[in-house]
């Protein structure tokens, strides 16, 4: 007889969790969708830090490109050369 009494307590851990599990069950499958996808995205997004690094890197091989350019062109130009004069 003890076996059957003690197997129908329940913790109360066990009763809240049903309780919230209720609770959840109640709303409607579009507020728990929007919920679900609102969750999704917010882990999904670009951070800031993220477009701060592609920024940087643009700008870098930017001002690579830029020097590369400047320094191949400017050293095609002899100064002793002068120009011609009419």
């Amino acid at each position: 007889m003890g076996r059957k009494d003690a197997s129908t307590i329940k913790l109360p851990v066990d009763q809240y969790r049903k309780q919230i599990g209720k609770q959840d069950y109640k709303k409607t499958k579009p507020i728990l969708r929007a919920t679900k996808l609102k969750a999704e995205a917010k882990k999904t997004a670009i951070g800031i830090k993220e477009v701060g690094l592609v920024l940087a890197a643009i700008l870098a091989l930017l001002l690579a490109f830029y020097a590369f350019f400047y320094l191949r062109l400017s050293s095609d130009v002899d100064p002793d050369l002068e120009p011609d004069e009419d």
